[in-house]
């Protein structure tokens, strides 16, 4: 599953409403369970952001379209970035040095430079 880092802030309207965050919280977690999602961690922080939340999504339109229902609610904007874990990052740092490695082995030898003839 696809990991994402999520980071929120409240519009006005949130702000306005902050007293029901946790409520809203949980019945977004819930809903986003029932649709394969899972919460790592929701975290209320300080600082430029209001929220961290961390979340696997089964797929990333799935992910699209929860963050096009969360964001279309008036409570947050979001910035949204997918996460990649230790293993994650090992295939895809193989899968560059791989690919590196063929496109080298793909391109055609340079030819060596004719030498001027000297009269």
């Amino acid at each position: 599953m696809p990991k994402y880092v999520v980071l929120y802030r409240f519009t006005t309207q949130g702000a306005t409403n902050i007293t029901e965050t946790v409520k809203r919280a949980r019945q977004s977690r819930m809903e986003n369970e029932r649709r394969g999602f899972k919460t790592d961690a929701l975290l209320w922080t300080q600082g430029p952001y209001d929220l961290v939340a961390i979340i696997n999504a089964p797929s990333e339109d799935a992910m699209m379209g929860a963050m096009m229902n969360i964001v279309g609610a008036g409570n947050v904007s979001s910035t949204t970035m997918r996460a990649f874990d230790e293993n994650e990052m090992g295939k895809v740092i193989a899968g560059a040095s791989g690919g590196a490695a063929r496109a080298a082995a793909a391109k055609p030898a340079a030819r060596p430079k004719a030498r001027a003839r000297k009269k």
